[in-house]
């Protein structure tokens, strides 16, 4: 992986580029922006091309050598990652302190380390103040790169030592060049994920599933009936999130992602309820059941709902409490 390969962040590329010509380039960044938009491909890069061992140019890797190669294998002895454990909903003190004792180690292969903190959004106020030291007082050489879905969610002692670079939606061209990398060349398929995606790759990635849009097509069957079935629409709706695996994260993320289609299909239920479209036969059968208003709080539900899987609340609670309201709306 190059710069070159990493589509729609030149902005913040040259945001770094100028920083490093000003000779301001700072010891703490922190990346902002959605989910799936490519913050982490973006970290793992410029961490590539700070411990890159033949770099062809200022501040990018050459992709080839040990250095690049261990960075994106994880192995890197100078390269570490802290995220947050799979039975967590906050980082923990314990990974903080691991992952700031390995940054203060004097690097091995060069004169820089490079610490990645995935889940900056997780961090507890003990976390927090832990790795709040070693931002006030970096080891040499160490670099700290914190990814977060927005600044509001950060403390101010963290937010004021960081520099900020944001991550903005990819447009559609640039949308539909990565999906075109990652293989999706049908042209139906194309513009359905780029529609769905929201300028975020690794969103519309995630939704280029069969099996999720066969399930579409139940839950919407079961939403959308005369006499919707809240427990039947639960069970099958849990017995898909099992197949994802016993792993609690594809778990979620595969229940997050059943919401973000119910949510599509919503929102066509509420423009059809405005009379602004009816291309949707179940959509106009919900719409006319059960007016606007009441599909603009099925809507606020699943907004909810996501926010509760992201929280890492019981997913069988979710789903339950979710799939009753969806049905007896």
């Amino acid at each position: 992986m190059t710069w070159q390969k990493i589509r729609g962040h030149d902005d913040v590329r040259r945001q770094l580029d100028a920083a490093n010509a000003r000779g301001r380039l700072g010891h703490a960044f922190l990346l902002a922006g959605p989910p799936g938009v490519g913050k982490r491909l973006f970290a793992t890069e410029f961490a590539k091309a700070l411990l890159c061992e033949n770099p062809p140019a200022v501040l990018t890797a050459c992709g080839h050598c040990p250095g690049c190669q261990q960075v994106a294998a994880n192995s890197h002895p100078d390269f570490t990652v802290a995220r947050t454990p799979e039975d967590k909903h906050e980082l923990p003190v314990e990974v903080v302190r691991q992952f700031c004792r390995k940054l203060g180690l004097k690097p091995s292969r060069g004169r820089r380390s490079v610490g990645i903190v995935e889940d900056a959004d997780d961090f507890n106020e003990e976390s927090a103040n832990c790795f709040l030291k070693t931002l006030e007082e970096p080891a040499p050489g160490s670099v700290l790169l914190l990814l977060t879905t927005g600044t509001e969610r950060q403390l101010p002692t963290i937010l004021s030592r960081c520099q900020v670079l944001r991550f903005h939606p990819l447009p559609p061209d640039e949308m539909r060049a990565v999906l075109a990398d990652h293989g999706v060349g049908d042209a139906a398929t194309l513009e359905r994920l780029v529609r769905l995606g929201n300028g975020c790759p690794g969103q519309a990635l995630a939704l280029n599933d069969d099996a999720l849009w066969q399930f579409r097509e139940v839950a919407v069957q079961l939403i959308a009936s005369a006499k919707p079935d809240p427990v039947g629409f639960a069970v099958k709706w849990m017995e898909f999130i099992d197949q994802a695996g016993k792993e609690s994260a594809a778990q979620r993320a595969r229940a997050s992602l059943v919401i973000r289609l119910l949510m599509d299909f919503l929102q066509t239920t509420l423009r059809t309820a405005l009379g602004n479209d009816g291309t949707d036969a179940r959509a106009t059968q919900l719409a006319t059941r059960v007016g606007p208003d009441a599909v603009l709080t099925l809507l606020e539900a699943c907004n909810h709902g996501d926010y509760l899987i992201d929280r890492k609340v019981q997913l069988v609670l979710v789903v339950e409490s979710l799939a009753g309201k969806l049905c007896l709306a």
